[in-house]
């Protein structure tokens, strides 16, 4: 199970930490990744991580202002973000991708996904 928190209201130009809490299994040999769904859009590619957290992949739109990083000993998976927009409003999905470690931005790779966590940034 993964369990994402975080999301909230915030300003434009504020910043906000996603969690991603794993239980019931471990996911430290698993990439991670986070993706977003605004209202009437389809679901797109945020960041992932590789099971080591040497390598990390962000989208053309969040680079600059956001970061994903990885505690294996606490199952959890973070994403840092900052200087907000209005476009970043969106539920934030995390998920595992059990059959690799490595980081990719394929939605159709991750096995395991969580609840969401809804991000909304006001202008």
């Amino acid at each position: 199970q993964l369990q994402a928190s975080g999301g909230g209201l915030v300003q434009a130009g504020g910043s906000l930490r996603l969690s991603c809490a794993a239980s019931g299994r471990t996911f430290s040999s698993s990439a991670m990744g986070w993706f977003r769904q605004a209202p009437g859009k389809e679901r797109e590619f945020v960041a992932s991580i590789s099971w080591t957290g040497t390598t990390t992949l962000l989208a053309d739109s969040v680079k600059g202002r956001f970061t994903i990083a990885r505690d294996n000993a606490k199952n959890t998976v973070y994403l840092q973000m900052n200087s907000l927009k209005p476009e970043d409003t969106a539920v934030y999905y995390c998920a595992a991708d059990i059959d690799s470690g490595v980081a990719v931005s394929y939605p159709d790779t991750y096995s395991h996904w969580g609840q969401g966590t809804l991000v909304t940034v006001s202008s």
